[in-house]
């Protein structure tokens, strides 16, 4: 089958997609991206991220490329020309194409947009996170403005690299202090020893993720404990229980941290229910 991608205001087979050698994404990492999971064809906690999209855009004085509307079109149509049930569309928007200096071209240039669509295995998903997946740590180097979604994903990439390596899914970086920030593209989460849900809080540098705040609305519902309250490794391997949220992983139960298992080992009984939980509501508000 083939893909399609939409690229400056037209759509475009995937293999034939390209942007300028001078798009600003491509030579400064001047921009920003979001992900939309895609449930039965439609995206899934719409809003929020368009929300986090304006922000970013808007924290880096880059134009909105369209409104939400035109812009809620096109993603509908890269799920609908990529054929997509279950899965993930990509957008990307930098600041243009200019001349390369590190200052902003003056004038201003319009904004390069580029979406993307893919599906993905909805049983193979649920295989994984009834098996678990393992983290490492990584020393926290990146910027401090991670709440932006930027495209500048180096450290990121390192440190994926570095987890794929060691056989784990995602690696966690941890701050001078020596508490866990967040994943390299996800939030972390455990079950404490006292049963208590525990994730880092967003006046820290980290993004402040939708799946998360969706969550959150979820947990509440249950009548779960909840504290935005920051953990060490050592919490983490001590813990009842640990997961990760994010567009992609959806709710992933984590079995161990560094090698060292998370509670008996196997994906525990909260972070199950939630995963089911929330992808019941995404499912139900997808749009």
């Amino acid at each position: 089958m083939s893909r399609f991608a939409y690229v400056n205001g037209r759509f475009v087979r995937h293999g034939e997609a390209a942007v300028h050698i001078e798009d600003r994404g491509y030579q400064l990492a001047d921009g920003v991206y979001e992900v939309w999971a895609v449930f039965d064809g439609k995206l899934a906690d719409a809003q929020g991220h368009f929300a986090r999209l304006w922000r970013s855009l808007d924290s880096l004085r880059i134009a909105h490329p369209m409104g939400q509307a035109a812009l809620t079109v096109v993603l509908r149509e890269a799920v609908r020309r990529n054929m997509v049930r279950n899965g993930l569309v990509y957008l990307q928007v930098t600041r243009g194409v200019a001349r390369r200096d590190h200052a902003f071209p003056n004038p201003a240039v319009a904004p390069s947009m580029v979406v993307t669509a893919k599906s993905t295995d909805p049983q193979l998903a649920e295989r994984k996170a009834a098996q678990g997946a393992a983290v490492i740590s990584v020393p926290e180097n990146r910027w401090g403005r991670c709440d932006i979604k930027s495209v500048g994903l180096l450290p990121n990439a390192l440190a994926k690299q570095a987890a794929r390596e060691r056989g784990a899914i995602e690696a966690w970086f941890v701050d001078d202090l020596g508490l866990v920030t967040e994943g390299a593209s996800s939030n972390a989460w455990i079950v404490d020893a006292e049963g208590h849900l525990r994730t880092r809080d967003t006046q820290a540098n980290i993004l402040h993720g939708v799946t998360r705040s969706t969550l959150f609305e979820v947990i509440r519902e249950a009548g779960l404990p909840i504290n935005e309250k920051p953990f060490t490794i050592a919490e983490a391997q001590a813990a009842r229980e640990a997961f990760i949220t994010g567009a992609g992983t959806l709710v992933m139960p984590i079995v161990s941290v560094d090698g060292v298992k998370v509670g008996d080992g196997a994906p525990g009984p909260v972070a199950t229910r939630l995963r089911s939980l929330y992808i019941q509501r995404a499912r139900e508000k997808a749009v």
